[in-house]
């Protein structure tokens, strides 16, 4: 079963590419630029076939894909490649460039990229990424509203017997506690609270604010319990209890003084709404953009769990390999088949949504960095024109491919350290 689950997530992350890769391609052709190759994966090629103009094939090293475009960078001052230079980084752009043309046939002329206009090839560079972020809405969507989630409800699971507060991290009463608000109204295990104070509740958030603005209030709970609706009394105590952020999420060591009923919440597999999944999204793109922003900071405490002693906390960044272990373990876990299809769909979900954001990012060879260049070239034709200037004719982006080499020297690097990571001190979920 594990090692189902890895070949599964294997099938969704070449699916993935290919479905990133074909919104280059369609939009491409949609343009007339030649696309000469569109491949999935990288190194030998393992299977090809040529449909038309286009090379379509697998290659051996599924972490990644490409589409071959004709003429992504502008030609030199000889109008097709400038003069070799000793210098490295004069070779580096001028490999590119020659690279661009390599394939060049007759007729090409007025098919390549670099004479498309800007917003062209924003379009072009942008549908890779877009594709991802389709296909990760689509399958959160799938999860959130066909399965459903697991998260806290309004059914009772247990009943402190008396008021502690949260920072004493105990869990035994003593004679000097008073007795909790729920244990003195009778509240017991399995009542589903259905209204409180008078407000109907429908899931344990909206519950737990209720009572959390109600310190020092008699309120009356309406509870099923067998089959029957009783209404109880409950006098809401005021305690300290764990501090929440601006989306109802526990903040860890912070505590407020609120009201306090004295039960904890049974969790439950949920389905959501269409509007509740449109707001849980918008949670966890949030959550991706601060995780992208905070991976910097990440990589000391990543270095030290491959090469040290130090822990693999379950937020560190992870790789492909450690993606693939945690389709394993979700194969291997005991619990319904719909909730293992539902995890190992979140999975794939999540992978695109990564993809999508680290594809925007504004720098050479990512997508992001292509749209950057062509938003450039776009603001300083248009701004010339206003002037009544000359056209300073399309930006070269080949100029900056030092930088690109910079960029995936140093992302070959951090994938490098955190595949070390994945294989010798995985993220585990169970």
């Amino acid at each position: 079963m594990f090692i189902l689950g890895i070949v599964l997530f294997a099938f969704g992350l070449l699916f993935s590419i290919a479905w990133h890769e074909l919104g280059h391609l369609s939009t491409a052709k949609l343009f007339g630029i030649r696309v000469p190759q569109y491949m999935v994966g990288f190194g030998p090629t393992l299977f090809s076939r040529r449909r038309g103009e286009t090379e379509y094939g697998v290659k051996a090293i599924p972490f990644g894909g490409y589409i071959r475009m004709i003429g992504m960078f502008p030609p030199g001052a000889d109008g097709r490649l400038e003069a070799r230079s000793t210098s490295p980084w004069r070779g580096m752009i001028e490999d590119a460039r020659s690279a661009a043309f390599e394939e060049l046939q007759p007729g090409d002329e007025k098919r390549l990229f670099y004479t498309r206009k800007p917003w062209k090839r924003v379009i072009v560079m942008f549908a890779g990424p877009f594709m991802n972020l389709i296909l990760a809405v689509a399958l959160f969507l799938t999860v959130l509203m066909g399965f459903g989630i697991a998260q806290q409800t309004t059914t009772v699971s247990t009943v402190s017997q008396c008021v502690i507060a949260q920072s004493e991290k105990r869990d035994d009463c003593t004679a000097a506690d008073a007795a909790s608000p729920a244990a003195a109204a009778g509240l017991k295990a399995g009542d589903k609270i259905v209204s409180f104070d008078g407000v109907r509740t429908t899931d344990w958030d909206r519950l737990s604010d209720l009572i959390r603005s109600h310190p020092g209030q008699s309120v009356p709970l309406v509870v099923e319990r067998d089959g029957r609706t009783l209404t109880l009394h409950a006098d809401i105590a005021t305690n300290q209890v764990a501090k929440k952020d601006s989306h109802g999420r526990i903040v860890e060591g912070q505590y407020v003084n609120a009201g306090f009923l004295g039960f904890s919440a049974a969790t439950g597999v949920v389905k959501q709404d269409f509007g509740d999944s449109v707001t849980w999204m918008g949670d966890r793109i949030g959550d991706a953009v601060d995780s992208l922003a905070a991976l910097p900071g990440k990589v000391p405490a990543l270095w030290d769990a491959a090469f040290g002693d130090g822990p693999r906390d379950a937020d560190s960044p992870m790789g492909v390999v450690g993606a693939a272990r945690v389709g394993g373990e979700i194969a291997t876990l005991d619990i319904p088949p719909t909730q293992q299809l539902a995890m190992f769909v979140m999975l794939v979900a999540g992978f695109n949504l990564s993809l999508f954001l680290f594809n925007m990012l504004p720098l050479l060879p990512l997508d992001g960095g292509h749209i950057a260049g062509a938003l450039w070239e776009s603001l300083r034709r248009n701004t010339a024109r206003l002037l009544r200037r000359p056209d300073p004719g399309p930006f070269d982006v080949a100029k900056l491919m030092p930088v690109a080499y910079v960029v995936a020297g140093v992302f070959i690097c951090f994938t490098l350290l955190v595949l070390v990571a994945d294989v010798v001190n995985p993220v585990r979920i169970t």
